[in-house]
């Protein structure tokens, strides 16, 4: 049976190593599709967290982005990961960004 677009998401999300973030546009891209949007209603609806970290996602300018259990939670884990937060988003965003 073939995986739903949700659990294609997961299975790529599940690549970003501690430390690194990436984007909705980078999942999608790497899923050869631009439903951006639709990977980021897949990351609300993630029942695997943490061991899928969807925390680990952020915009394509370096912004948080949402998270389904509150942006200061989404901070907390990536700063537990060791990626700076200033202002709601990514210090050095180019340098911690991990693409597919």
């Amino acid at each position: 049976m073939e995986k739903s677009f949700s659990e294609k998401c997961y299975t790529v999300l599940r690549k970003v190593p501690k430390g690194k973030v990436t984007t909705y546009k980078e999942i999608a891209r790497a899923l050869k599709t631009k439903a951006y949007r639709a990977v980021g209603t897949a990351m609300n609806k993630n029942p695997y967290a943490p061991e899928v970290p969807c925390h680990r996602v952020v915009n394509s300018n370096g912004n948080l982005g949402g998270f389904a259990s509150g942006c200061e939670n989404k901070i907390k884990l990536l700063k537990k990961e060791g990626v700076r937060i200033e202002n709601n988003r990514v210090v050095d965003f180019e340098k911690v960004l991990y693409k597919f």
